[in-house]
């Protein structure tokens, strides 16, 4: 897919997947027939890559190419996929778990008792398979209020947290951009998640601190990190603007960031979020070693 005028066009997981579009930017190729170096010394960044930024690999290639580079894990697996990176040794770092979608989830009183029978089911396979996070979404406005959301977000997690909180797993509420990629989106703005967050008041429930979908609705990433970290559970990566590699080509100066996270009480991932616009196991290898700081 090539960029009019030099200007990227929105990607979503869904339409990725959906139109295998990724598998059109970059050459086939085997893991089998790449020449991968050994795993990198080790990062006070634990890194993943997630998964549905990969169509063109196989779960398989990606694992034995993500250990190769030094990641820890495979983020957002389905629970049948749950175990699959243990025989990489790593983990799925962030699961699937039916937790509503990005367009319908925690901010609709009338998805609650759906979302909590999933999470009955799912969160302990998670537990079993050391799965440390799922993820859950607001949902869109679609004409309800800011603070309306709110509160059946705080009603739909605190239904939900002793199920998490039994277990030993987070579930982590993802916050993304309403400017570019996901139109009407209710948790596109830190002030919102945290509001939630505090009045949930769970260690497992956090929030996805997505940093490309941050960056476009708010910068001041290293401040706003700072100031929210208790209520971060995970971070997503992705090149600002058009969500592709963490290169020079793009304005978030990704050492500085991780270096600022990796000074906080954090210990958990932060998962590489962004379409390779080239070879993928070379743009992810070269994500790694810009964040291993």
């Amino acid at each position: 897919m090539k960029p009019e005028n030099n200007r990227l066009s929105p990607i979503s997981r869904r339409s990725v997947l959906k139109s295998g579009a990724v598998a059109a930017l970059v050459t086939p190729l085997s893991i089998s027939a790449q020449a991968i170096p050994g795993p990198r010394p080790s990062s006070r960044i634990r890194q993943a890559a997630c998964r549905w930024c990969y169509p063109m690999l196989s779960l398989e290639e990606l694992c034995a190419a993500g250990k190769s580079i030094g990641l820890d894990g495979i983020d957002l697996l389905q629970p049948e996929e749950y175990a699959f990176p243990h025989r990489y040794g790593m983990i799925c770092t962030m699961g699937y778990a039916g937790a509503g979608t990005i367009k319908n989830a925690m901010n609709r009183l009338e998805n609650h008792a759906a979302i909590e029978a999933n999470l009955r089911r799912n969160i302990p396979l998670a537990a079993k398979q050391k799965v440390p996070n799922v993820i859950t979404f607001s949902g869109d406005r679609n004409g309800m209020s800011d603070e309306q959301g709110a509160a059946n977000t705080v009603i739909g997690l605190n239904r939900v947290k002793h199920i998490a909180e039994d277990y030993g797993v987070t579930i982590c509420l993802e916050l993304l951009n309403s400017k570019v990629d996901h139109p009407d989106y209710m948790a596109d703005h830190t002030a919102w998640g945290v509001e939630v967050m505090s009045q949930v008041n769970s260690p497992h429930v956090k929030l996805l601190y997505d940093i490309y979908h941050m960056q476009i609705m708010e910068g001041d990433l290293i401040t706003t990190i700072r100031d929210n970290i208790q209520w971060i559970g995970h971070f997503h990566t992705g090149g600002v603007p058009g969500r592709h590699e963490l290169n020079d080509k793009q304005e978030v100066q990704w050492d500085g960031v991780m270096r600022a996270i990796a000074a906080l009480p954090f210990h958990d991932y932060v998962a590489h979020e962004f379409i390779p616009t080239g070879n993928p196991i070379t743009s992810l290898r070269q994500a790694y070693e810009r964040c291993n700081v």
